[in-house]
């Protein structure tokens, strides 16, 4: 399988099914930190410090999640260009 890098500096039409799949390795990825950041969040109700760096991870996973999806959509507009 080709590297990010090289996916990257190819075409957009080129490149657009192995991005697809990389986009939706890297959601899974970030769904599973989400998810244990939460947990972690909701058991650490008497541990202050445990429960405020759960929560940093939790809004780095959300925001994370959110700039794959303005990666998606500037890639989309690039294929709509061609």
């Amino acid at each position: 399988m080709p590297g990010v890098d090289e996916l990257l500096a190819r075409r957009a039409m080129d490149e657009s099914p192995e991005l697809r799949l990389l986009f939706h390795r890297l959601n899974n990825q970030l769904g599973i930190i989400l998810a244990h950041a939460e947990l972690l969040e909701a058991k650490a109700t008497t541990d202050e410090v445990v429960r405020s760096r759960a929560a940093q991870v939790v809004a780095s996973a959300l925001e994370a999640m959110s700039t794959v999806k303005e990666i998606r959509r500037h890639t989309a507009e690039k294929i709509n260009e061609l």
